[in-house]
C-alpha cells in the first residue's frame, strides 16, 4: 500500500502510458474518421514555400499541453470517471449550443460528433492543473503556516459566480423562448447555490477558464466554429468553460457517490479531492 501511495506522487505512473496510448489512439480515429476535415486543412498550407508560417503553433501548443498535463499523475480508476462525464457534458453542451444557435460549426452539424472527444481530453488537463494550484496553495499554507481562511474562498466564490451568471443571462438572452436555455440556467444557479467546497469549485472554474481561453481563441480565429456575437472569442464563452469544468467535477462526485451506494461502499476513487 505504501509503495503504491508513494507511486502516485510521481509525475509518471504505471496508467500514464495507457492514458496517453489512449489519447492518440483517439485523434488517430477523429482524423481517420474525419480525414477530409484534416485533408482541407493540410491543402492551406504551402509545402514548397515556407511552409512554418502556414503551421498552426496555437493548435500544437495546446495540443502539447494538455498532452503533458492529462499524464501526469495518471489514475484509470478515477480518470475514466471524469471520461465519461466529460463525454456526457460535452454532448449536451454542444446539443444547447447548436440548437440553440448560439454558435456554430463550420461543418453546419448541430452538434458535431467530432468535437464531443475534446471536452473529456479538456476536463483531464482540467483536473491536472486544479490540483496543482490546490497543491501550491497548500505547500504555501504549510510554509508560512497561516492556513488560507475559508472566508476569502467562499467571499471569491460568491463575486465570481454572480458575476458569471451576470453575464450568462445577457448572453443568452435571445434564446430565452428555447427550453435547452432555461435547462441550462437551472442548472448553473442549482450548481452555483449548492457549493460543497468554496476552494475546489474557485481553483476548478479558474482552471477551466486558463485552458478555454486557448481553446476559444483557437477556435474562433480559426472559424471552426462561431458565435452569434461573431468576437472571437467572447468572453462568456471563455468563463463558460469554468463553469462547465465545475459542473463536470460535481457531476463526477454525484456518479461516485450514487455507485458507491449501488456497490455497498466498495467503489472507491483513490482521489476524491474538493468531496467535504
Amino acid at each position: 500500500m505504501r509503495r503504491m501511495q508513494k507511486n502516485n506522487n510521481h509525475f509518471w505512473t504505471r496508467d500514464s502510458s495507457i492514458l496517453l496510448g489512449a489519447f492518440f489512439v483517439t485523434i488517430f480515429l477523429i482524423v481517420y474518421i474525419w480525414w477530409p476535415l484534416a485533408e482541407e486543412y493540410l491543402s492551406y498550407i504551402d509545402w514548397d514555400g515556407p511552409w512554418w508560417r502556414y503551421i498552426d503553433w496555437l493548435l500544437i501548443g495546446v495540443f502539447l499541453f494538455m498532452s503533458i498535463t492529462i499524464v501526469a499523475r495518471a489514475n484509470i480508476k478515477t480518470d475514466v470517471l471524469i471520461v465519461f462525464v466529460g463525454i456526457c457534458g460535452g454532448l449536451a453542451i454542444e446539443s444547447w449550443g447548436t440548437q440553440t444557435n448560439l454558435w456554430h460549426y463550420y461543418t453546419a452539424e448541430r452538434p458535431p460528433l467530432w468535437i464531443i472527444p475534446a471536452w473529456p481530453i479538456a476536463s483531464l488537463s482540467i483536473d491536472r492543473i486544479t490540483r496543482f494550484m490546490d497543491w501550491l496553495i497548500q505547500k504555501l499554507e504549510n510554509r508560512t503556516q497561516a492556513p488560507i481562511h475559508h472566508s476569502l474562498f467562499s467571499s471569491l466564490y460568491w463575486i465570481t459566480f454572480a458575476s458569471f451568471l451576470t453575464l450568462m443571462l445577457v448572453f443568452v438572452s435571445p434564446t430565452f423562448d428555447k427550453s435547452y436555455t432555461w435547462l441550462s440556467l437551472a442548472l448553473c444557479i442549482l450548481l452555483i447555490l449548492t457549493p460543497t467546497n468554496y476552494r475546489f469549485a474557485l481553483l476548478t472554474f479558474v482552471a477551466g477558464v486558463g485552458l478555454g481561453y486557448f481553446l476559444e481563441l483557437w477556435g474562433t480565429t480559426r472559424q471552426c466554429w462561431t458565435y452569434y456575437t461573431f468576437e472571437t472569442p467572447p468572453l462568456f464563452a471563455v468563463l463558460a468553460h469554468g463553469m462547465a469544468a465545475v459542473a463536470f467535477w460535481r457531476a463526477g462526485l454525484l456518479v461516485k457517490m450514487v455507485m458507491e451506494k449501488l456497490v455497498g461502499g466498495k467503489w472507491k476513487i483513490d482521489r476524491a479531492v474538493g468531496n467535504e
